[in-house]
């Protein structure tokens, strides 16, 4: 399935338009140090920051002395990790919180737990927070995927949606799952999202994608790099945003994270390496940015 955004986008008729994303901005400074290199370079279309994240401060810093580059804002209401946890701006006295006085480890518990207020309030102060300290914010999205709805059936896209039409920002919610599985109930959902966010002039992309996230044990560096090609040769006409989590392979990120530290050292390197530069080039890839879908909207509301 895909839409006429293309085209609102004044692409060529057929265009394979891509948005090469980096999440998790502001996690970490592994984290930081490999993002703001790559968007430096270049290699990276856009990033979204974690603004509660103990490391924020110092990626919105950065962000702010760069409007030149697409940084949105990673919503977040979990925090997954065993060792290395954050909390809501909105204090612990709320239904965001575990019983440490965190955000959840799990989408389960937001979803079950979680009230529509709370998120209201919530994610509308880490945006504020991000336009506070001086980042021309460009989209909005969504860390792990909590407000989709997608165990329970429960979503919180609601409260995002009128965040991002009232603040003339789209987000990453894909229209298909097209590349990504036949889960009909899943793809009924989606175009009922999609139906919202269009009734409320909220830009959002085709389809979303990314390569497996988890560590295959034996898989060498070229696996996983050849994996991103093949994905990258399998993009289809319309916007497809592919989300990595690139950061720097490091002591501060094996002591914060439980699993995947060294293939997120990976994601750095294949977004650098010359095959798959070569492999965005041969495949004839549009490189598009989320302010682009920011100033289409906002043209459509003047």
């Amino acid at each position: 399935m895909t839409s006429d955004l293309a085209d609102r986008l004044g692409l060529a008729p057929g265009a394979r338009a891509v948005i090469i994303n980096a999440d998790d901005f502001g996690m970490c400074h592994a984290a930081n140090t490999a993002i703001t290199q790559l968007l430096d370079a270049g290699r990276i279309d856009s990033t979204t920051l974690m603004v509660p994240c103990a490391w924020a401060p110092e990626a919105m810093a950065f962000a702010a002395s760069r409007t030149d580059l697409d940084v949105g804002v990673h919503l977040v209401l979990t925090s997954e990790w065993t060792d290395y946890r954050w909390r809501p701006l909105t204090g612990t006295g709320t239904t965001l919180v575990d019983e440490a006085g965190y955000f959840p480890a799990d989408v389960l518990a937001i979803e079950e737990l979680a009230s529509v207020d709370d998120v209201t309030v919530e994610i509308a102060a880490q945006l504020q927070t991000a336009l506070d300290a001086g980042v021309d914010v460009t989209h909005l999205d969504n860390h792990m995927g909590s407000v989709y709805g997608l165990l329970t059936g429960r979503d919180f896209l609601g409260p995002v949606f009128e965040l991002a039409a009232r603040s003339g920002l789209p987000f990453r919610l894909p229209r298909s799952m097209e590349g990504t599985g036949d889960d009909a109930a899943l793809q009924t959902k989606l175009a009922e999202a999609s139906a919202a966010a269009d009734s409320l002039g909220v830009e959002i992309i085709d389809r979303l994608w990314s390569h497996p996230f988890e560590e295959v044990p034996g898989e060498s560096y070229e696996q996983i790099r050849d994996g991103f090609i093949a994905l990258l040769r399998a993009v289809p006409a319309g916007v497809t945003e592919i989300y990595l989590h690139p950061m720097v392979d490091d002591d501060e990120l094996r002591a914060a994270v439980d699993f995947a530290a060294a293939k997120r050292g990976h994601e750095l390197r294949l977004l650098s390496d010359p095959a798959v530069l070569q492999a965005i080039e041969d495949e004839g890839l549009v490189r598009v940015g989320w302010r682009d879908l920011r100033d289409l909207q906002r043209s459509r509301r003047a």
